[in-house]
């Protein structure tokens, strides 16, 4: 399954970010995306590329969703 992850951009170097959820970093590229990006802001990472913008509330309330479904597959 792929998956966009909903993360918060920590570091910005030209068209790379370092960008984090759960204690979890990754580096990502900005080539695909055209809205201007600072630190603090929320994308989704897919594949190693920021594919879009968030709002705070709106990642927060992803991420706890995909917590609860990733717990609920591991249960079964």
């Amino acid at each position: 399954m792929c998956v966009g992850v909903p993360m918060q951009v920590v570091s910005i170097d030209g068209d790379n970010i370092v960008a984090e959820t759960d204690g979890v970093r990754r580096q990502a590229s900005l080539m695909l995306l055209a809205d201007e990006v600072q630190v603090g802001d929320f994308l989704i990472i897919h594949a190693g590329f920021a594919i879009s913008r968030l709002d705070e509330e709106e990642a927060r309330e992803t991420i706890r969703m995909m917590k609860e479904v990733f717990s609920e597959e591991d249960m079964q």
